[in-house]
């Protein structure tokens, strides 16, 4: 039987990717990694995709706008050149700390539901970028008394998808920001790869 082909999407380290390479090493994820992407040339998840014998996607929009083009041409582009690589369209996009907010002109280009993200949240806590800082000068304030995170489905809105895991992270009042950035991490490895099978259980109902 075929296995399912999944994208990732990056634009840093790829702690996620490296977590979700090793779920299907182990057999705990009953897919295939096709291609990682990542809109960052210097991203060291790069490096893991290339050690795993992972085709790799560098696309920047930097390039994009220096030609005068827009962040909609990059999106359309990006699209068409997953499904040209692949020769396919994949089972599952999954945005692992991908940096760039995909437009809904991408996200038409594949089927519904089939592009999810991993946000440093709980949904409608903090959506969008610095989550896990924005999280943290709550808490010092004594606005909140625990954050999280959360794998959601993909809509235009940034971070307001169906949520398919989540998952709450506690703040202990002698943390730093570092120690909460370790503690949400360590949840991050642990839901994207229980969202991405959810996902893809789902996708083949």
């Amino acid at each position: 039987m075929t296995k399912p082909k999944i994208v990732v999407f990056i634009s840093g380290s790829g702690t996620n990717l490296q977590a979700l390479i090793d779920a299907t090493k182990s057999g705990d994820l009953e897919c295939e990694i096709a291609l990682v992407v990542s809109n960052k040339p210097g991203a060291y998840g790069l490096k893991r995709a290339e050690q795993n014998n992972i085709p790799t996607l560098v696309k920047t929009l930097k390039q994009y706008k220096d030609q005068g083009k827009t962040r909609l041409d990059y999106d359309i582009d990006l699209a068409t050149e997953v499904i040209e690589k692949l020769e396919c369209t994949p089972s599952l996009i999954v945005l692992a700390g991908f940096m760039h907010i995909l437009s809904a002109d991408f996200l038409q280009l594949f089927p519904k539901d089939s592009v999810i993200n991993l946000h440093p949240a709980l949904p409608g806590a903090f959506d969008g970028a610095k989550a896990i800082e924005r999280a943290f000068e709550a808490f010092q304030k004594g606005e909140i008394e625990h954050t999280g995170v959360m794998v959601h489905r993909c809509i235009p809105e940034v971070d307001r998808g169906t949520v398919i895991v989540k998952q709450i992270c506690p703040i202990e009042k002698t943390d730093t920001l570092t120690d909460l950035e370790e503690r949400i991490h360590k949840i991050e490895h642990e839901l994207i790869v229980q969202g991405t099978g959810l996902a893809l259980m789902m996708a083949n109902k």
